[in-house]
């Protein structure tokens, strides 16, 4: 049992403790989440970066770094292949952005209900 401001106590269900737990699972993947945005928006961008530096270029044959050594490439084969890279890293990312969405969608139904219980007994902001 908890003791609320007042004096009164407010007893900590079984169910309680489940949405309490639901909620840090849910909080734990949102920052995993968060992470895996950053790093798909930054491999975007570096994507982009080698499209572009290929544009600038006119030469027929690029290096293409394969693991740790570079390959002489045709530049057609190399720009396709950034091309697919990009179209998986963006479809990726936009599974990212609903999974975010979804889970905070999530999140705020469990404070809704806790905060409606527990009143300001309970802390689910991160500071």
């Amino acid at each position: 049992m908890q003791k609320q401001g007042g004096g009164s106590e407010i007893e900590v269900t079984w169910e309680d403790q489940q949405n309490i737990n639901k909620f840090g699972r849910l909080n734990n993947r949102f920052h995993e989440i968060e992470d895996e945005i950053k790093l798909a928006k930054e491999t975007n961008e570096n994507l982009e970066d080698a499209s572009n530096e290929l544009i600038l270029t006119d030469e027929d044959n690029v290096r293409l770094q394969v693991g740790e050594v570079f390959v002489h490439t045709p530049r057609e084969d190399v720009e396709n292949r950034i091309e697919e890279m990009k179209e998986v890293t963006t479809k990726n990312l936009e599974k990212l952005e609903e999974e975010k969405d979804s889970l905070l969608a999530q999140m705020a139904e469990l404070k809704k209900i806790l905060y409606g219980k527990f009143n300001d007994s309970i802390n689910l902001e991160e500071d």
